[in-house]
C-alpha cells in the first residue's frame, strides 16, 4: 500500500463536473488500496477574478490582506473537493495550509515554506481518509496566512511528500507527462518516459511550464519521485528523478 500525493491545477478542478472527475480519480486511487494525499490549487480563473477585484478598489494593496484575499481560491477549491470525495462513499477531510501544518517566512506574495508539521494530514490518512489541502499557501510564525508565488501549490505538493515519506507525488495537468517541446504548439513533440532531475530543471528555467524550477529543486534536495500526468486521461506520464 503506497503513499500517493496528488496535486491538481485549476484547469483540473475548473467547475463542478472537472471537479467530480478528479473526485473519482481520487476515489479510484484509494479503492485500489493506496493512502491519499490531494493539493489543489484555485478553480479555472478564480485567482484573476480576485486580482481583478482587488485592483478595482485599489492600485496599492497591503500586502497582508492581498495573501487572505489570494488564498480563499484554494480553500474554495478543497472544500467543494473534500465533499465531492465525501459523495462517492470515501471519507475526505479538507485542511488550509495552516491546518495542515506548512510554517513559511513572513515574505507575502513570495512565501518560502521553513518549516512543516502535517500531523493532522498524517493523522487522517492514517485513519483512512483523504486528507485533501489548499496549495499555494502557509502561515508565518506571526500567524500571519502567506502565499508562495509562482508554482506555489507545486511545491506544496513536495513538500507534504517529503515530510510525509511518500512514495509517490504527482503532478497532475492539462498534458500527458514533460516533452521535448511545448506539445500544444509542435505536433511532433517528443515525451519523456523518465526525466532527471538536472535535465527537468534545465527545461523549467528554460521556460518549461510544466513545472516550476523551486518544485523540482525540492523534489531533488529530499528525493521525492514525481510523476507528470495528465488529468484528462490515464496515459502513463513521466517520472522525474
Amino acid at each position: 500500500m503506497a503513499l500517493i500525493v496528488q496535486k491538481y491545477g485549476g484547469s483540473s478542478v475548473a467547475d463542478t463536473e472537472a471537479m467530480k472527475r478528479v473526485a473519482q480519480r481520487i476515489v479510484d486511487t484509494h479503492n485500489a488500496g493506496h493512502r491519499v494525499v490531494v493539493v489543489v490549487s484555485a478553480m479555472g480563473d478564480t485567482t484573476d477574478d480576485l486580482l481583478d477585484s482587488a485592483a478595482a478598489l485599489t492600485d496599492n494593496p497591503p500586502e497582508r490582506e492581498m495573501d487572505i484575499l489570494l488564498s480563499a481560491g484554494e480553500r474554495i477549491s478543497m472544500a467543494l473537493l473534500a465533499m465531492a470525495v465525501n459523495e462517492l462513499g470515501v471519507e475526505a477531510r479538507a485542511y488550509t495550509g495552516a491546518q495542515a501544518g506548512i510554517k513559511t517566512d513572513s515574505h507575502f506574495g513570495a512565501a518560502q515554506i521553513v518549516g512543516m508539521v502535517p500531523e493532522r494530514v498524517a493523522r487522517a490518512v492514517k485513519d483512512g481518509q483523504v486528507a485533501i489541502v489548499a496549495g499555494f499557501q502557509g502561515i508565518s510564525k506571526d500567524d500571519d496566512v502567506t502565499t508562495l508565488g509562482r508554482g506555489g501549490s507545486d511545491t506544496t505538493a513536495v513538500a507534504l511528500a517529503a515530510f510525509l515519506h511518500a512514495d509517490l507525488c504527482r503532478i497532475y495537468t492539462d498534458v500527458d507527462g514533460v516533452y521535448d517541446r511545448d506539445p500544444r504548439l509542435h505536433p511532433d513533440a517528443v515525451k519523456y518516459g523518465r526525466i532527471s532531475y538536472d535535465d527537468m530543471l534545465l527545461l523549467a528555467r528554460g521556460g518549461a511550464r510544466v513545472l516550476h524550477d523551486r518544485c523540482v529543486e525540492l523534489a531533488r534536495r529530499e528525493h521525492v519521485v514525481l510523476e507528470v500526468c495528465s488529468a484528462f486521461s490515464d496515459a502513463p506520464g513521466t517520472i522525474v528523478g
